[in-house]
């Protein structure tokens, strides 16, 4: 399993529309057919710091994932309300497996 964790810190006020952009991103990837488990977590000591967890059975789908028009529409959706450009992690999922 290919996994990335991203880590994205909004600027002050952004939330809720990063929150909708999100919701409307996550339903999406989704309905993919590669996707695993694609969770958008709020950290509760900076609210404005979120972490996007994204799980697909393999790189292949995770690289299409980035080709799908509800991601496009969301790294241009929120763009502008990122503090700092988001960081994603690459990971090998282990368990559970396939």
């Amino acid at each position: 399993m290919h996994v990335t964790l991203v880590h994205v810190r909004i600027k002050t006020g952004c939330a809720d529309a990063f929150i909708e952009a999100c919701r409307l991103n996550h339903e999406g990837s989704t309905a993919e057919s590669g996707n695993r488990r694609f969770d958008i977590l709020q950290d509760t000591a900076d609210p404005r710091h979120f972490v996007l967890y994204e799980a697909y059975a393999d790189e292949a789908a995770a690289k299409a994932h980035k080709q799908t028009a509800h991601y496009l529409a969301w790294r241009e959706t929120v763009a502008d309300m990122m503090e700092v450009p988001r960081e994603a992690q690459p990971f090998v999922g282990l368990f559970p497996s396939g």
